[in-house]
């Protein structure tokens, strides 16, 4: 039977839960709060290659291959982009099923 103290620590964890927040992470995320060991371990993996990306472009530059390092960033600020797109449509379908749920819930 589901108790009024129980609902009360189930409502307790769910705060919890949800104020923790990797943001740096976030940037790198392709969901609006990554909670699970997967996604930060995704965010992580994007982020170092961005990082990769980044250091390329750098080296392309150095070593005066000025178009090579405009393309290779250029694909790093796409990357950026694509995750920002991928966090927002994924943020608008959840917010879409919460206002499908019954008032009751």
């Amino acid at each position: 039977m589901i108790t009024r103290s129980k609902l009360v620590e189930q409502l307790r964890e769910y705060q919890i839960r949800s104020q923790q927040k990797f943001s740096p992470l976030t940037v790198f995320s392709s969901k609006p709060n990554p909670t699970s060991r997967y996604d930060v371990a995704v965010a992580i993996i994007w982020a170092l290659v961005f990082t990769m990306l980044v250091v390329s472009s750098y080296l392309a530059l150095h070593f005066k291959h000025f178009r090579l390092s405009v393309f290779i960033f250029c694909l790093g600020v796409f990357l950026l982009l694509r995750l920002r797109i991928s966090r927002h449509t994924l943020a608008r379908r959840s917010r879409e099923r919460k206002m499908l749920l019954p008032l009751s819930m």
